[in-house]
C-alpha cells in the first residue's frame, strides 16, 4: 500500500515537472506559438518594406485595412499592396495586430549573418495581463513602445524589453527573406 502511494506520488511529481518544463520552454522559446502567415513574392513592390528588409536597424509595421497591406516606417512613410493581388488563394494571418518587420543591426548569438526578423505588433505584456491587443508604435533607432503600459522594446535586441516595468519580450514569428524561384526577393512569414 505504501509502495503504491510512493509510486503515485512520483508519477504525479514527474507529470507536474513535465508541465512546468513545457511552460518554461514556451516562455524561453525564440518563437511564439501564435498563428501568422504572409507571403510577398516581390518585396520591391513595397518600397517601405524593401527598405526595412535591406537596411540594418530599419523596421516597418505591416497592417491591413481590408483592401491592402500597409507598410509604415518609424518616420511615418508608408506604401501599400492590394491584398487580392498577393494573398490569392493562400490566405494570410497578421497575428494579433499586424507585424513589425526589419533587419537586425548585429547578428544574433551563434549566427554569422544579420537576418530579417518579424515580431507581433501587439504589446505582449498587455495581451498576457489583460487579454487585450494594444498596438506598438515604432520609434526611431529601432525601438517600439506601448502607450498603454509604458514599456519600450529594443527591436535590434530581438524584441527584448528595454524600458518600463518587468515583463516578457515581443512575440516573434518565423520569417524567411530570400530570392525566390522567379529571381525576386520574397518575404515569407509562417508560424
Amino acid at each position: 500500500m505504501i509502495r503504491l502511494r510512493i509510486q503515485s506520488a512520483v508519477l504525479l511529481l514527474a507529470g507536474s515537472l513535465m508541465l512546468l518544463s513545457c511552460n518554461d520552454e514556451e516562455v524561453n522559446s525564440k518563437y511564439c506559438n501564435l498563428r501568422a502567415r504572409l507571403t510577398i513574392d516581390n518585396v520591391l513592390q513595397a518600397p517601405v518594406l524593401h527598405a526595412a528588409c535591406e537596411s540594418m536597424g530599419e523596421y516597418c509595421t505591416v497592417t491591413s485595412d481590408g483592401q491592402s497591406f500597409i507598410f509604415t516606417n518609424a518616420a511615418g512613410k508608408s506604401s501599400s499592396l492590394p491584398i487580392a493581388a498577393l494573398s490569392g488563394y493562400s490566405g494570410y494571418n497578421l497575428g494579433l495586430t499586424g507585424f513589425i518587420v526589419g533587419r537586425l543591426t548585429i547578428p544574433e548569438m551563434g549566427e554569422d549573418n544579420v537576418r530579417v526578423v518579424c515580431f507581433d505588433r501587439a504589446c505582449p505584456n498587455c495581451y498576457q495581463a489583460y487579454n487585450i491587443t494594444k498596438p506598438l508604435a515604432l520609434q526611431e533607432s529601432g525601438y517600439a513602445g506601448c502607450k498603454s503600459c509604458n514599456r519600450t522594446y529594443n527591436l535590434n535586441d530581438c524584441g527584448s524589453l528595454s524600458d518600463g516595468p518587468a515583463g516578457r519580450a515581443l512575440y516573434r514569428y518565423r520569417v524567411n527573406y530570400t530570392l525566390n524561384n522567379i529571381g525576386l526577393w520574397g518575404l515569407y512569414i509562417n508560424n
